[in-house]
């Protein structure tokens, strides 16, 4: 494996292409992830605050699926 910055705003990573494609896909998206959260200015309780509010709509809308 090989990282290289190749200037200020970008650095190369170069990877064998033997690599599991699985894990190097979880590797990828939590890159992905810190790229969209850097300039976030969310907190932990504004996150579980919009999740809390997330799953109490989901149940809202499914819960006669599990409920008979």
């Amino acid at each position: 494996m090989m990282i290289e910055r190749a200037n200020k705003d970008k650095i190369t990573i170069t990877i064998p292409s033997s690599i599991d494609r699985f894990g190097l896909q979880r590797v990828i998206d939590y890159l992905k992830y810190l790229e969209l959260t850097s300039k976030s200015k969310a907190t932990q309780a504004d996150a579980d605050k919009l999740a809390e509010e997330a799953n109490a709509s989901w149940w809202e809308a499914n819960k006669t699926r599990f409920i008979k």
